[in-house]
């Protein structure tokens, strides 16, 4: 029970990698707020945590807006006493993102009010929560794009993770001596809906997988696995930190002509 005792708030629950960390911190003892846009996906993700024996609350929240991120630190403290752990999960890929002349303005004003201010909103209203607990963990989900660029272009989505990555490290330096710590999750290529609606052909995803020295895509519950780490008092020592899951593609990048690896 690797989180016994502790409330964690994940955002983006209703699929993916939210779904998966709910599972996998529920089954470590973590009783979970589930929070995602998507009312109907949400429940789901909750009653398949009681039904593993669990405990979840359901939350509709649109993490781009601030009223909805402080009622959902509001129900996390209402339902179980307090919050220890923030999951700042949601996020969007937009199959119209590309590059800087192609992208229009509304696909990158979303993205970044989704993907870089929703985890701002969380952490604005997450942390004087965290503070009440005494302390905790929050983990941001970025992307292996925000430590370098994409083969596929995806300007708004790229810069959005740039910038949570950055906003991580700067949380985690002043929050630090409040026992609160703060680390960046950056996933690779995952093989999730998200992900797979953006590469939306063959030849889009092979440009993707040439990359990656693992030779394939990367699945959510290995990314929950990392975030249970994240979470847990197993890593009262790591804050700041870019924790990338991404199959080596970080490591050996090659140029989209180069056979894989």
């Amino acid at each position: 029970m690797r989180l016994a005792n502790k409330v964690a708030l994940i955002t983006g629950a209703a699929g993916g990698i939210g779904r998966e960390s709910a599972l996998l911190f529920a089954q470590h003892g973590a009783k979970i707020l589930a929070v995602d846009i998507n009312a109907a996906g949400v429940e789901e993700t909750a009653a398949l945590v009681a039904k593993a024996g669990g405990e979840a609350v359901a939350a509709t929240a649109d993490v781009a807006q601030a009223d909805d991120c402080q009622a959902m630190v509001a129900r996390a403290e209402e339902a179980f006493g307090k919050l220890d752990v923030l999951f700042n999960n949601a996020g969007i890929m937009d199959s119209a993102d590309a590059d800087a002349v192609a992208t229009t303005e509304d696909v990158w004003d979303r993205t970044i009010a989704i993907n870089l201010k929703g985890v701002f909103l969380g952490c604005k209203y997450g942390i004087p929560a965290l503070l009440r607990a005494g302390g905790g963990s929050i983990i941001n989900t970025a992307s292996f794009v925000a430590l370098l660029g994409a083969a596929t272009p995806q300007i708004a989505y790229t810069a959005s993770k740039g910038g949570v990555l950055s906003m991580t490290r700067e949380l985690a330096v002043v929050h630090a001596r409040q026992n609160i710590r703060v680390n960046a999750l950056c996933p690779g290529p995952l093989q999730t809906e998200l992900l797979m609606k953006f590469l939306d052909t063959e030849e889009k995803k092979q440009r993707r997988l040439v990359h990656i020295p693992a030779g394939r895509f990367g699945l959510a519950k290995e990314m929950a696995q990392a975030a249970l780490f994240l979470a847990s008092d197993e890593s009262a020592y790591v804050t700041g930190t870019e924790f990338t899951v991404d199959g080596g593609i970080t490591a050996a990048y090659v140029t989209p002509q180069d056979p894989a690896p």
